[in-house]
């Protein structure tokens, strides 16, 4: 009769046997949906992994998390490089606004919705339960993931061939103005649960005809810029501008 293993064993082989993973006809059909064939499998399972389904195994290891960081700036450059290529005559206060739609969580989620790929995300019962298939984070941070998997198994082409199909639909309605700058810098401010960003005027100079106005935008806890302007409402949209691109991709 052979011993019985020790219980740190049993454990650790327990854990192991947790280990999230999905069937080989749901893997063939998350590739078909995402259009991109992986050489290394392993890579887009992790991508699907919500750190709730990992279980007694190691999150940061196992789980979706570190995919997301990356995915995170991979988009951030496909879409930075679109908008180059496709907004020759706009300034960066123009394009940063842009950026900042483009990249968002919500719209992460929207590309997940767009190529239902909801439905093959990993997570535990609890999370399940708690609605977390629908969660806008959720499958924000899944989509991240899976840029960041499909750059890793496949260079930044395939990459951004995924955010061209995946973002299709909000190419096609991105609006031919954007909005005041202004009003985005306070869209996010409300988006991410924080206070109405303050404007106030750091210095005034010139002659009464011809005046300069020194401004600074900034919102609670996440930053603030400064801008110059003939008025206090230009030099406060250039501010904001400012400000949206360094916030541009914050969770």
């Amino acid at each position: 009769m052979k011993p019985a293993r020790p219980k740190r064993t049993r454990l650790r082989d327990k854990a192991k046997s947790a280990t999230p993973t999905l069937s080989d006809e749901r893997l063939k059909a998350v590739q078909d949906a995402i259009g991109h064939k992986f050489k290394e499998t392993g890579l887009l399972v992790r991508a699907l992994t919500h750190p709730s389904a990992v279980g007694n195994g190691d999150a940061v290891r196992d789980s979706n998390q570190r995919l997301e960081f990356l995915g995170d700036r991979v988009l951030n450059l496909v879409i930075a490089e679109r908008l180059i290529e496709r907004r020759k005559t706009e300034s960066e206060g123009d394009l940063a606004p842009r950026l900042n739609r483009l990249v968002k969580k919500g719209a992460c989620a929207e590309a997940v919705r767009h190529l239902k790929l909801q439905e093959f995300i990993l997570l535990s019962d609890g999370e399940i339960a708690s609605g977390g298939r629908e969660r806008e984070s959720t499958l924000g941070d899944a989509c991240e993931a899976v840029i960041g998997a499909i750059y890793q198994d496949g260079g930044l082409s395939a990459a951004r061939k995924f955010i061209e199909k995946g973002w299709a639909p909000q190419f096609a309605s991105a609006p031919a103005e954007t909005k005041d700058p202004k009003t985005l810098l306070q869209e996010w401010a409300q988006g991410h649960g924080l206070p109405l960003p303050d404007y106030n005027v750091l210095s005034r100079s010139g002659p009464d005809h011809e005046p300069m106005y020194e401004i600074e935008a900034s919102v609670s806890g996440r930053g603030a810029a400064v801008a110059t302007g003939p008025s206090k409402r230009e030099a406060e949209r250039s501010a904001a501008a400012l400000l949206l691109k360094s916030l541009a991709g914050t969770p």
